[in-house]
């Protein structure tokens, strides 16, 4: 499929962000019945007589900062600081998820609060999260998709070999901090490579594994690289048989600069084309011939149809990532969403609450988000039958307070018993 333009990434200043943070904290809502709140970070008890909307305020804006701690030189500043000024956030769904106008609105503060302080305090998920290497040297290919491979029975010669090492010295050097892999001794023709999806994308938080085999005339050929879909298809270039379409891997059209040339292409170039021009903000637009109607209103509504789809898409390949880490990774990945579980799960409600999808962090939700409708009903249908059974897997591996986010029956004035979630229904005045 055809490329889309590289997302360029500026140096994110943390202190910046706590300052946006602690403004946010102090800033008095327009509504007459949103007062001051404290931060939900702090651990400090709200008043009944605060507003939903008050607590929701106070939680948005303390957590851009455990965002932020997470995030290396791969953010925008100003995405941040627009994260820590967001306005009340609320979900919309009935008990059979039709958007028909009730909001449904979580207290998410003890989720929150107590997997910031596990992080503080050096839990042991998170220690082997920090100790998982960019680059390491694996054992076990066998779940391996080129294991198997014929070429690997040939001597390689000097040549090749000299050439393998040289991309291990590359990727060990310039590896972006959201791609990981493990390559292998006995077998340097294979690689396998992690790559987590960005900020700002319907791929954000996300963990997409491929698969790469040197052939015996490398680098006179390009690498072999197969994507692990899991039978889904959440990009135009990632097919569900594992075929990556790209103009670098000689398996897309493309001008000479654009396809795989001997002795200047390298296999960082190949991880780093595939963040960037595929797992993207708007990857409806890498379908051959659509890129022309962007910009045009029908153009950026299908855009934001399939975004929509692929988030759902990509929540399910997370389901599957955590219930089977593919070998070598086991640690990277229950680490990976052990940390960024509460975030994804803040995504979710934010979405279902009008915010558009794989926006959350880059623009600033909607002042009046009761009066939002951003979001596609077939999509707000649709998000709690993700949401559920990988809340269900993230109680699994360890995250405690994911319960706070699965689809509670709705009852008037209902408060759900031992789960600490206190549950407010508003009811939104409908268009007539």
């Amino acid at each position: 499929m055809g490329d889309a333009d590289v997302v360029e990434i500026s140096e994110l200043p943390l202190a910046a962000l706590k300052k946006a943070a602690a403004a946010a904290k102090k800033k008095k809502a327009k509504q007459a019945k949103i007062t001051q709140v404290s931060s939900v970070r702090d651990g400090k008890n709200l008043s009944n007589s605060f507003s939903v909307f008050d607590r929701l305020y106070g939680w948005i804006g303390s957590i851009a900062i455990s965002i932020c701690e997470r995030m290396k030189p791969h953010s925008s500043s100003s995405r941040c600081i627009k994260a820590a000024k967001k306005e009340a956030i609320v979900i919309d769904e009935d008990e059979d998820g039709e958007n028909d106008g009730d909001l449904m609105i979580i207290d998410e503060k003890d989720f929150l609060k107590k997997n910031v302080k596990e992080e503080v305090n050096g839990h042991p998920t998170v220690k082997k999260l920090k100790a998982f290497k960019r680059l390491d040297v694996a054992s076990d290919h066998s779940d391996h998709h080129y294991s198997k491979e014929k070429d690997c029975l040939q001597p390689p010669s000097k040549a090749w070999t000299k050439k393998i090492q040289e991309e291990w010295r590359i990727l060990e050097k310039d590896l972006p901090d959201t791609i990981y892999v493990r390559v292998f001794e006995t077998r340097m023709d294979l690689l396998r490579a992690v790559i987590l999806g960005a900020d700002g994308t319907p791929y954000h938080d996300g963990a997409f594994f491929f698969d790469v085999f040197f052939p015996a005339d490398y680098p006179n050929s390009p690498p072999r690289v197969y994507y692990h879909s899991g039978g889904l298809r959440l990009n135009p270039n990632l097919y569900t048989n594992g075929y990556v379409c790209l103009s670098l891997l000689n398996t897309w059209q493309g001008n000479s600069n654009q396809r795989w040339r001997p002795g200047y292409s390298t296999m960082l170039q190949v991880l780093v084309s595939i963040q960037g021009l595929v797992l993207n903000a708007k990857p409806y637009f890498n379908e051959p011939g659509y890129e022309k109607s962007m910009g045009t209103a029908s153009g950026e509504k299908s855009s934001y149809e399939y975004t929509e789809k692929t988030f759902l898409l990509s929540l399910k390949t997370m389901l599957y990532t955590v219930r089977r880490p593919p070998k070598n990774f086991e640690d990277l990945v229950v680490g990976h969403f052990f940390k960024h579980a509460s975030y994804i799960m803040a995504a979710c409600k934010a979405y279902g609450g009008g915010v558009r999808v794989g926006t959350l962090v880059e623009n600033e939700a909607a002042k009046n988000v009761k009066g939002s409708k951003k979001c596609s009903a077939s999509f707000l249908t649709k998000l709690p039958e993700h949401i559920d059974p990988l809340v269900k897997e993230f109680m699994k591996i360890g995250i405690e307070g994911c319960e706070n986010y699965s689809c509670i029956k709705k009852d008037e004035g209902h408060e759900e018993k031992g789960s600490g979630s206190k549950i407010t229904k508003r009811k939104r005045k409908s268009k007539s």
